[in-house]
């Protein structure tokens, strides 16, 4: 049974930084590709940033130079570290996994999901 558990959410000013984390458990199927989505208030979800087991990463554009995706596989955990924080990076974020080295930037490509985790910036 795969979980997915993040953290890390909270409320912050603007300008100001954040950093999410993810434990993925019970994934046995190989090589994964972990990413970020995130969801605002009346809007549709949005991809962050993807990372696949090789280490290979992706943003969006409107995070890139500002959120770096990692992750720590001795801890099966994955980090979303987020700088430079604005009004519109308000949103639930999410992380998803998929099997294989495809990071698919679409959400109906990923099964397994964890329950998000609130970011509010003012």
């Amino acid at each position: 049974h795969v979980q997915l558990v993040e953290s890390g959410g909270g409320s912050v000013e603007a300008g100001g930084s954040l950093r999410l984390s993810c434990v993925v458990s019970g994934y046995t199927l190989g090589n994964i590709c972990i990413s970020w989505f995130r969801q605002g208030l009346g809007k549709g979800p949005e991809g962050v940033a993807t990372i696949t087991s090789a280490g290979t990463t992706t943003y969006a554009d409107s995070v890139k130079g500002r959120f770096t995706i990692s992750s720590d596989n001795a801890k099966n955990t994955l980090y979303l570290q987020m700088n430079s924080l604005n009004t519109e990076d308000t949103a639930m974020y999410y992380c998803a996994a998929r099997s294989g080295d495809y990071c698919s930037w679409s959400p109906g490509d990923y099964i397994y999901w964890g329950q998000g985790t609130q970011v509010t910036v003012s």
